[in-house]
């Protein structure tokens, strides 16, 4: 089913008292098209990553026997989100939301409107969808997600970018949706790699590269490396992963596990962060997806490879014209670590930093709640740059 006009939902719902899962519900409603209703049916039952699973495969069901296809796309394909990567469940769920997305949206592939492909990389294919610019092309946008992202939330991201201009090559790296999730290909902070794989592909060249969540440091960290990327958008402040989940802790405790790292302290790491576990389920997949993610057989070793995810080492590489998004409420990250990422930059041909807040529906991570302002920044900023 193709849509008439590409459109966002807008608003900041409290749907949960714990913040992550306050934040995804809101995500299924602004990124998944999820039903507001459907959701805030449900929103009080859900406690942990079980009860999670549950309402939303519930809710997924009803959707799917009311022909619902849309709202059931949703809920099935977040229902997976937090369950622990050994539940058989998990890809079931990711392929049944997966093979219905492209079902239920299969007109735009018919008609050519998107084009899907697979670029190969080291032993295993990265998936990309390309749509042409409407009218007059402006410019050539990669578009990519981050930590735990799916290529099918920025679908209509990719459609919108393209009714106002552009090209859009929307893809999934090592470690992000189909790629990890069925090609079991884990995380590289070389991002450089397969964007320069991708690029090759389709020979490409003078590209803005967007990159959402943790895409905010992967994007930044391929311009160091790509030439052919001249324009960088990232959509979160991200200088550093490590520093990034320090953040959203109490100073001392981040002094405390910053000498614990560099006195190479695993046993005493893994011991706080295996209590931390037991106490919050939510700590304990989120430790768990983690270290599947990453490839990590500890928690020391997890903490290790975060920290080889970041820009702050190679900033001075970058050259390009870059613009840094921020939301003053994000629950992942705290904005006042802006500072790092501004002054490892040092040598960008120009530095734009936009901080969205509540008055503007934009305060989430990835400014959830505000989706068409937050793309028609990004929008105005190509145009800009490139006069």
């Amino acid at each position: 089913m193709k849509k008439d006009k590409i459109t966002f939902a807008k608003g900041i719902y409290n749907l949960n008292d714990e913040d992550n899962f306050n934040f995804q519900l809101n995500r299924i409603i602004m990124w998944n098209e999820g039903n507001l209703e459907d959701i805030k049916r449900i929103s009080h039952k859900i406690k942990d990553s079980a009860t999670w699973k549950k309402e939303l495969i519930i809710i997924g069901n009803q959707a799917v026997n009311e022909g619902r296809i849309k709202e059931a796309i949703a809920y099935y394909r977040m229902s997976e989100f937090f369950m622990y990567d050994d539940d058989k469940d998990k890809i079931k769920y990711y392929k049944l939301a997966s093979d219905m997305f492209y079902k239920y949206y299969e007109e735009y592939f018919e008609d050519g409107t998107v084009v899907k492909y697979e670029v190969p990389y080291e032993e295993v294919k990265l998936p990309v969808l390309y749509t042409k610019a409407v009218g007059d092309k402006k410019d050539t946008i990669l578009l990519h997600g981050g930590n735990d992202s799916y290529m099918e939330e920025l679908f209509f991201a990719m459609l919108y970018f393209a009714e106002n201009g552009f090209d859009v090559y929307l893809f999934e790296g090592p470690g992000q949706g189909n790629v990890m999730r069925i090609q079991k290909k884990h995380f590289t902070h070389e991002w450089e790699k397969p964007v320069t794989e991708i690029i090759n592909y389709f020979d490409l060249y003078d590209v803005t590269i967007i990159g959402a969540s943790l895409g905010g440091m992967l994007a930044p960290r391929a311009a160091a490396y790509e030439e052919r990327i001249k324009r960088v958008i990232a959509w979160s402040i991200f200088p550093n992963f490590l520093s990034v989940i320090l953040s959203t802790m109490p100073d001392v405790d981040q002094k405390i596990l910053r000498r614990l790292m560099k006195m190479h302290a695993a046993p005493i790491i893994n011991m706080i962060f295996n209590i931390g576990a037991k106490k919050d389920s939510t700590v304990e997949w989120a430790l768990k997806h983690g270290m599947y993610a990453y490839n990590a057989k500890s928690p020391y070793e997890y903490t290790r490879k975060l920290d080889k995810f970041k820009i702050t080492d190679v900033g001075h590489l970058i050259n390009q014209d870059i613009l840094i998004i921020g939301a003053t409420e994000d629950h992942f990250i705290n904005y006042n670590i802006f500072k790092d990422e501004l002054e490892c930059l040092s040598k960008v041909a120009s530095l734009t930093f936009r901080l969205f807040t509540r008055k503007e529906n934009a305060s989430n991570h990835c400014n959830m709640g505000n989706t068409k302002l937050t793309l028609d920044t990004m929008i105005n900023w190509i145009e800009r740059i490139k006069m």
